[in-house]
């Protein structure tokens, strides 16, 4: 139950299609508890409740931007270090990778029209910079996949992916329905939360290929992480609402 608005929180977990003795459903249980932390947010409980305000929703929808357009990059990354000696059998790895790509390209587009059918200008969106909190989760990603590890893009797909599954449309629907705005302000939530489903499913399947324990340390550790990067940027989200008043958009407007 949120405290803030005695609404029950979904907190179910990722699509469980791994297999029994499975890694995916071993990594699932090793981030149980920062994904609970995640999914127990404040961002998280009150847009299941209805209770976003605008300025909230827009803010955001600013920081996913900032972070979904680097994610096709990310893939790029992991993708190149696939590509060492060390990884000449692991076609599935990279086929995976490609397969990511085609289908997130462009995704950050879905964000600057969901932003602009809610009064936002696509500049503004694309010119005002990420709070630290999104540019420390983007530069950790690039970080962990060259200096850590590469699969430790995996758990940063776990964490963007699983929330989708977990809570985006449900919370669409009731940021949707309290704000009054229509489903053109809904591109990113609505398509996330049933993409991401089938998404999970391929995910599933793709990490009970991994068994190597070292592999399967650093897609945890990454997760885990995530987890906790992915909660800050949400709580930074809330506190820069002030910036996206009606108010404060056309203020900035004015200035330029």
């Amino acid at each position: 139950m949120n405290t803030l608005t005695d609404t029950p929180i979904v907190t179910s977990p990722p699509v469980d299609n791994g297999k029994p003795d499975g890694f995916y459903r071993h990594l699932l249980a090793a981030t149980e508890d920062e994904r609970q932390a995640l999914m127990g947010g404040e961002l998280i409980g009150r847009a299941q409740g209805g209770k976003i305000t605008l300025p909230e929703y827009r803010a955001f929808l600013a920081q996913a931007y900032h972070h979904v357009r680097h994610t096709v990059s990310l893939m790029m990354a992991c993708g190149a270090e696939l590509s060492a000696p060390n990884f000449v059998l692991r076609d599935n790895l990279r086929m995976a990778i490609a397969e990511y790509i085609d289908e997130e390209k462009g995704h950050e587009h879905w964000i600057l029209d969901d932003l602009e059918s809610t009064g936002v200008d696509r500049h503004h969106a694309r010119s005002r910079p990420p709070l630290f909190e999104t540019e420390w989760m983007v530069s950790y990603a690039y970080d962990s996949i060259r200096r850590r590890h590469p699969l430790a893009m995996f758990g940063m797909v776990l964490v963007l992916e699983g929330t989708s599954t977990s809570a985006a449309s449900t919370a669409g629907r009731a940021i949707r329905d309290s704000l009054g705005l229509t489903d053109d302000a809904f591109h990113y939530l609505f398509s996330h939360g049933e993409l991401d489903i089938s998404h999970m499913a391929f995910f599933a399947e793709l990490m009970d290929t991994i068994t190597d324990t070292e592999e399967q340390a650093q897609i945890i550790h990454s997760a885990r992480a995530f987890y906790r990067l992915y909660g800050a940027v949400h709580d930074a989200a809330l506190r820069d609402a002030e910036h996206w008043t009606d108010e404060a958009l056309e203020a900035n407007s004015c200035h330029h």
